[in-house]
């Protein structure tokens, strides 16, 4: 594949803005960098680049090769690793980034039997709720709780996620349960705390009609733990999800209510493994995302519990 190399070095000058930077990066000489960009504007009868004595830039023509280039590259490198490393044990380092709420309960006690059936392999737990970059942060798959899923990677459904509204025995007997969307303005409600202060839940009937409620509470976090810990302290009420309060709904801690309205929140019904096309057939991540199959199926260990007690 000649063109390869030129296709390669057409990038490499682009990135580096000039022939000469692009000559060092490449080890050889401004003259056979030249050579061969000048063999590709030959070969498309276009010019790539406008020359001027301070700086290169790219012509039209250049700018859509160069967006063609980096696709077709980066399709290259992808199968050259499937290739490599189909069929092989699963070895090297395994960089995995989660929530920390979900990461801590469901995916770092994966770890330790991942390990242990696979000895060349090792696992990095990043967690962490700001959104990872996986090329910038070398994460080899990201779980995301949303509703975009990121569209410049795969994004694999694991498991549904839903949630429910929430409070404790002893609230309801104090302060009563909440028959429609609208009683809900009279109870302490938590919200994860937004930016915007925005304070309002959104519940959507069985009919689609979707009911907008004001909530507030006279303290708020920006934590999920902590709307947990309050909300099972007698404090109010939360719409949470059943990864997390499953286990307190099975336990009798919690009671859920207006079950006949499904809350909609900015995390979407679903959580996603999301990887770059390259790593997809990486044997160590094709495992772990077994892993997690097998843990989410047939029912994950939060619907579980709550299946169990009924």
């Amino acid at each position: 594949m000649a063109w390869l190399n030129s296709w390669e070095t057409f990038v490499k000058v682009v990135e580096s803005g000039s022939m000469a930077a692009a000559a060092r990066r490449l080890d050889c000489t401004r003259a056979q960098v030249s050579k061969q960009v000048a063999d590709l504007e030959r070969a498309f009868g276009v010019r790539l680049f406008e020359r001027s004595t301070r700086r290169l830039s790219l012509t039209p023509s250049g700018d859509i090769f160069h967006q063609h280039a980096l696709r077709a590259l980066e399709a290259i490198d992808s199968t050259e690793i499937a290739v490599k490393n189909l069929g092989e044990a699963p070895r090297g380092v395994l960089r995995i980034s989660a929530s920390i709420t979900f990461g801590r309960l469901y995916v770092a006690p994966l770890l330790p039997q991942i390990v242990a059936q696979y000895p060349e392999l090792r696992c990095e737990l990043v967690l962490t709720d700001q959104l990872v970059d996986l090329v910038e942060d070398n994460i080899d798959l990201a779980l995301r709780l949303t509703k975009a899923p990121p569209e410049d990677a795969v994004a694999r459904k694991l498991v549904p996620m839903q949630r429910l509204i929430c409070g404790t025995p002893a609230y309801f007997a104090a302060h009563g349960e909440p028959k429609s969307p609208h009683d809900l303005a009279q109870h302490n409600c938590f919200s994860l705390l937004h930016p915007d202060g925005g304070r309002v839940w959104r519940l959507r009937a069985a009919d689609g009609e979707e009911t907008v409620v004001p909530v507030s509470s006279p303290f708020q976090f920006n934590h999920i733990d902590c709307v947990l810990d309050a909300v099972l302290a007698g404090h109010g009420l939360a719409i949470l999800p059943t990864y997390l309060c499953g286990p307190e709904l099975a336990g009798g801690r919690l009671r859920r209510v207006l079950d006949e309205f499904e809350p909609q929140t900015s995390f979407g019904n679903y959580l996603y493994a999301c990887y770059t096309p390259n790593r997809g057939r990486l044997p160590k991540v094709g495992v772990f995302i077994a892993e997690l199959e097998r843990l989410f199926s047939p029912l994950p260990p939060w619907e579980g519990c709550m299946a169990h007690k009924a």
